[in-house]
């Protein structure tokens, strides 16, 4: 990756600056830091989130015409399919969802209604914006809960109020009572204070009979739930806590209270729009057999539920209406006992890209477990190091667990690299247990090693389809 691409990264640029200086290369050098191979499908989505940025430079009519490349990820599952779109996401800094198609049903069959995971992506996105939001308020309001802890710890006198607003209190009384306030923020901030209790005024969620009588509301048009919730008067109460943890708490409320909400709100529609990535997983599910009945009708009403969301409607949200034209959806299905072609025309039409992702192989294995940033045996290193316990991976062990991983997946479910946790798990069973008392200890673990506590489960391919 180049170096203007590192140091975008490590700078505090705006979210719209940092998409513009991704080019497709530089994501897919992004990509590779957590996800082994698939370069068809890193090269797939860099284009479609850089398509996504031109279309946002051009005029407005032209833009409006101008929609998302939908993409359809077609390969076995554990190969990376969710990992990439969720890996995009984030990188993009966009608000991303996935989605079980299998869970959804057309009217007249049980299941979640298609407009919901339009309004999870919104609900995620306003999420999103108040956490930025609430970042850019933080010194201030910091400082604000800090004044109001500052009271609690040093209320008036009984009947008066804070001597700076109690027109009784003379000139002196004042400049002592300031005094001693400094003295308490200094206090406060060399943590003299932490184990004193105080009592801050918190506010009650719902009640229960709001939560009962919204429970399976979500999906209706008007979203009662919500419009129940407002309705009913905010409860608070006192709370007592330590003075920390009520530090929390106020700097919450203060940064709550700082924030645009109604400026939240529009960015929040606007980034689900512009920028929202929804991923369907499990598309393969609904790929029904043309002039068949049963369950096929129901999976092809999916297909047709979706369609309209897919090529784009407007979605009624608890926070406004959402266009859904310009979201990029990208499905993905291991299409082992149907085809693409079994979806119907339509939803087939609107997923222009398909990406074929390959089968992962030993050699993949041994790139997994080692070179991502975020590589299976560097989090196990890094759990384990938290009992002070130091564990080794030779090279020999590290191919013998990719061998075992591919020798398993070969006799029963081809379950791709999430078959090396299942192997790893096993493997280091005992270790994980008595880690408490291995303290200070290095344990290095070889080809033998692992050979000697798998292989007799790896060879018995019954034993291996109940334990890995």
């Amino acid at each position: 990756m180049s170096t203007q691409t590192a140091s975008t990264l490590d700078q505090p640029v705006s979210r719209k600056d940092f998409i513009a200086s991704l080019t497709p290369k530089e994501i897919v050098a992004e990509l590779d830091k957590f996800i082994v191979g698939q370069n068809k499908a890193k090269r797939a989505v860099a284009i479609a989130l850089r398509n996504r940025w031109r279309s946002q430079q051009l005029v407005e009519d032209i833009r409006d015409e101008v929609a998302p490349k939908n993409i359809l990820m077609i390969g076995p599952t554990g190969v990376g399919k969710t990992e990439i779109a969720r890996r995009l996401a984030r990188l993009a800094k966009s608000p991303f969802i996935k989605v079980e198609a299998s869970k959804y049903t057309e009217v007249g069959y049980v299941g979640r209604d298609v407009e919901s995971m339009v309004r999870d992506l919104v609900e995620l996105s306003k999420n999103m914006v108040q956490v930025e939001m609430e970042k850019e308020v933080q010194e201030k309001a910091r400082t604000l809960a800090e004044e109001k802890l500052i009271d609690l710890l040093l209320p008036p006198p009984p009947g008066h109020s804070r001597p700076q607003d109690d027109p009784g209190m003379d000139e002196l009384g004042k400049q002592h009572y300031d005094n001693t306030r400094e003295k308490f923020s200094q206090y406060l901030k060399e943590g003299r204070f932490d184990e004193r209790m105080v009592e801050v005024e918190t506010q009650e969620k719902s009640s229960p009979a709001v939560e009962v009588f919204g429970a399976g509301m979500e999906d209706m048009g008007n979203n009662i739930k919500d419009m129940l919730g407002s309705l009913m008067p905010k409860k608070t109460k006192q709370k007592k806590m330590k003075v920390p943890d009520a530090f929390k708490v106020l700097c919450r409320q203060e940064a709550e209270k700082l924030i645009d909400h109604d400026k939240a709100t529009q960015e929040a529609l606007e980034r689900t729009e512009q920028s929202g990535i929804i991923f369907i997983d499990e598309i393969d599910k609904i790929a029904g057999r043309q002039g068949t009945q049963g369950p096929d009708v129901s999976r092809e009403g999916v297909q047709r539920d979706l369609l309209p969301i897919v090529e784009g409607s407007s979605i009624n949200t608890r926070y406004g209406i959402v266009k859904t034209d310009h979201i990029l959806f990208i499905a993905a299905g291991a299409f082992h006992s149907s085809k693409p072609s079994d979806l119907i025309p339509e939803f087939q039409g609107r997923f222009p890209i398909r990406v074929e992702l390959d089968s992962l192989t030993k050699d993949d294995f041994v790139r997994i477990l080692t070179e991502p940033d975020n590589a299976l045996v560097k989090q196990y290193i890094a759990l384990l190091n938290t009992e002070k316990v130091t564990l080794e991976f030779t090279e020999d062990a590290i191919r013998e667990i990719a061998q075992m991983s591919a020798t398993v997946n070969e006799r029963t479910e081809n379950i791709g690299a999430r078959r090396l946790q299942t192997i790893i798990e096993k493997l280091l069973e005992d270790i994980s247990f008595d880690a408490p008392d291995l303290s200070g200890q290095t344990l290095k673990l070889d080809a033998v090693k692992v050979r000697k506590k798998l292989e007799d489960i790896v060879q018995d391919e019954d034993l291996s389809r109940y334990i890995l």
